[in-house]
């Protein structure tokens, strides 16, 4: 006796494909999207004179968390 071959619908139970984001797949870009453009939005003269920004302190703290120190 031949088994048989399982059928499948024609149609997808639910319509179609569902696609869902975890929540900080959609946070995370915009979060970076708003602070760059925080950054770009704010006048860098006085900071670039100064050189004691935020964003330069947190490249010299990425900088010696990577452990390059030097000159």
């Amino acid at each position: 006796m031949p088994a048989r071959t399982p059928t499948r619908p024609a149609t997808p139970p639910d319509g179609g494909m569902d696609v869902r984001l975890p929540w900080w797949a959609v946070a995370l870009p915009a979060l970076a999207f708003v602070a760059l453009l925080l950054l770009l939005a704010r006048p860098s003269d006085a900071q670039a004179a100064s050189g004691s920004g935020a964003l330069s302190h947190f490249l010299e703290l990425l900088r010696q968390t990577l452990g390059h120190r030097g000159a």
